[in-house]
């Protein structure tokens, strides 16, 4: 095996710039993809059939086609309809966040679902309307039922981040093709990039794991 990373090492601090790229399109994606989840999954659960079928689409287009593809069209066809560029930043977290709102809106619409029925009941029985009943007694429910599995796709939401280095923005692994390029090594700071990638999938299995403990503990 030909590997020699000492090539590579003096660039590795300019590898770790590209966390902060990352960081910032996960947790903005995550937090609109939240919001429309949100959103859909009320739509999902609504009796309106409006709302309802534009919600299944919206999952079916989303969840049936790669987000890679997604991603490209956001970037590189819409500029052709609104008549100018987008910046990959953007580009990134629309096409992230629509996608997880997908995913998110099915695991929201399963934890309403799972809360007792006569919890409603009761709140309808008692005048509350529907909003506030699914603002301040459903909802907060159906989150803690769901925590888990909500950590369960920021963390996939993170790994798949990596993607953004097809329309060129500077994330960990782009900046490591761009090392790879310069001292056409490329094996060495791919390496590098996935060590990184890893080390922040741990750290947010074992915090998604320390949140489950003290959800249980809390029952």
């Amino acid at each position: 095996m030909n590997l020699d990373f000492t090539q590579v090492i003096p660039s590795i601090p300019y590898i770790l710039q590209g966390l902060g790229v990352t960081i910032k399109i996960v947790l903005t994606s995550a937090l609109f993809g939240f919001i429309i989840g949100v959103i859909l999954s009320l739509f999902k659960i609504s009796h309106n059939k409006v709302l309802s079928g534009f919600a299944d689409v919206y999952t079916s287009v989303f969840r049936g086609t790669p987000l890679v593809l997604q991603l490209m069209i956001f970037y590189y066809g819409l500029p052709q309809f609104i008549g100018f560029d987008i910046d990959a930043y953007w580009a990134a977290v629309l096409a992230f966040g629509l996608n997880s709102g997908a995913y998110i809106s099915e695991v929201i619409r399963a934890g309403i679902l799972a809360v007792d029925k006569g919890q409603r009941e009761a709140a309808l029985a008692l005048g509350i309307p529907y909003k506030l009943t699914m603002k301040d007694i459903i909802l907060p429910q159906a989150m803690k039922n769901i925590l888990p599995a909500l950590m369960n796709e920021f963390i996939t939401l993170t790994k798949e981040s990596a993607i953004v280095t097809v329309i060129g923005a500077l994330d960990v692994m782009r900046r490591a093709y761009i090392i790879g390029g310069q001292t056409y090594r490329f094996f060495e700071p791919l390496i590098i990039a996935g060590l990184i990638y890893y080390i922040i999938i741990i750290g947010l299995t074992f915090l998604g794991k320390l949140v489950e403990r003290r959800m249980r503990r809390s029952d």
